[in-house]
């Protein structure tokens, strides 16, 4: 399983990032960074309540 960012979409409102910041970051222009695309072993359901809180939609999850 992957995380992926549809960047069109993604306005850095960095929730994920709150809620995640060991996988998710904003860079010094404040565009997402996903220092993990791998989900985490043990994380998937963590992850896929990040995912569903994105406000854009951006985020999802794909199996690999």
């Amino acid at each position: 399983m992957r995380i992926k960012a549809d960047f069109d979409l993604c306005e850095s409102n960095a929730i994920c990032v709150g809620m995640a910041p060991d996988v998710f970051d904003l860079d010094d222009d404040d565009y997402l960074v996903i220092l993990q695309e791998e989900v985490p072993a043990g994380r998937e359901e963590e992850l896929r309540q990040v995912v569903a809180n994105c406000p854009k939609s951006a985020l999802s999850i794909v199996d690999d």
